[in-house]
């Protein structure tokens, strides 16, 4: 909890001084963008805190959620209800996912390795399909889906206040998420006490292709067009936002409540890095440095915590 209060009080510090610096900030129509853009990055990022707490990772989120986009911006022209392509694309998505779980848990290769290759997989094979093209010209059906675009986008934040708040409640009371948190701490002591890590490895990696989708779905359908280059980049703002929320890289500790404060950090940084005039490209120079200085400050807890227990404090 340590943790995410000293990321809920840096957040405050940053919105104090946009408020004093840039006040335009605050605007309504800005702080609706800023939440509606961030919403599918909370959904994705709550599939890979389940993974990195289970003591995996996923570099893969990206080239998922591109093919995703794109799967569903085409069943949406061919006629698909807009339910249907989001249950289509959750179900492909956790197709994906389960690629990755099962070279993980059954043939038991390092996820780094093995989401690193799916990654370029996902990406090369489509570039080579759609060969760059996006898919124009969404169906007024399927954009916001089929309301209005105050109704869309109310539609899309409940949605993703829905999947948190079930998530957050399952890996606090649930089995399953009692399950993920003791694959991460200790596989081998899970697997003695009856657990299957390979079983809790399969599900979370399916389960976060599964909300990659709807992540996808959810920010397709703000726009007309789907490019084919979507999700640049949104691996990283996804470890990010756990790594600073609290979530540690080895997995067995963190919260989802810790992943949501991360995500607004870094929606909030982005935007105000625009309203001071920095150039957006230095967004990933940003956010890497984020998640150094957060592991970093793990590292510090952890030995003082050691160096506390060898001393015999209480930790």
């Amino acid at each position: 909890m340590k943790r995410e209060i000293g990321v809920g009080l840096l957040v405050s510090a940053i919105l104090i001084a946009l408020a004093l610096i840039h006040p335009d900030f605050f605007r309504m129509e800005n702080l609706r963008d800023i939440a509606l853009a961030n919403a599918p990055v909370l959904i994705a990022a709550i599939g890979s805190t389940i993974v990195i707490l289970a003591g995996e990772i996923d570099i893969s989120v990206g080239s998922q959620f591109a093919v995703l986009s794109i799967f569903a911006g085409v069943l949406a022209k061919a006629g698909f209800p807009a339910l249907a392509v989001l249950l289509c694309a959750a179900g492909a998505g956790a197709a994906l996912g389960a690629v990755n779980g099962l070279l993980v848990a059954m043939a038991g290769i390092p996820s780094i390795i093995v989401t690193l290759a799916t990654m370029m997989i996902w990406r090369e094979s489509l570039r080579w399909a759609t060969e760059g093209a996006w898919v124009q010209g969404l169906p007024a059906a399927f954009q916001w889906f089929g309301l209005s675009q105050d109704a869309g986008g109310l539609a899309i934040l409940a949605g993703a206040a829905a999947i948190f708040a079930a998530a957050s409640w399952a890996l606090k009371n649930a089995p399953a998420g009692r399950m993920v948190y003791a694959t991460g701490s200790d596989r081998e002591a899970a697997r003695l006490a009856g657990l299957h890590p390979r079983t809790v490895l399969l599900a979370v990696f399916a389960l976060s292709g599964a909300l990659t989708g709807i992540s996808a779905v959810a920010s397709a359908a703000r726009f007309q067009d789907v490019p084919a280059n979507a999700g640049v980049g949104l691996e990283l703002k996804c470890i990010t936002a756990a790594v600073i929320g609290g979530t540690a890289i080895t997995g067995g500790r963190g919260s989802l409540l810790g992943t949501l404060l991360g995500v607004l950090l870094l929606g909030i940084v982005a935007t105000g890095m625009i309203f001071a005039g920095v150039s957006p490209y230095w967004e990933r120079a940003v956010e890497g440095a984020i998640i150094l200085a957060a592991v970093c400050s793990e590292r510090i807890s952890n030995a003082k915590a050691g160096r506390r227990a060898r001393a015999g404090a209480p930790a």
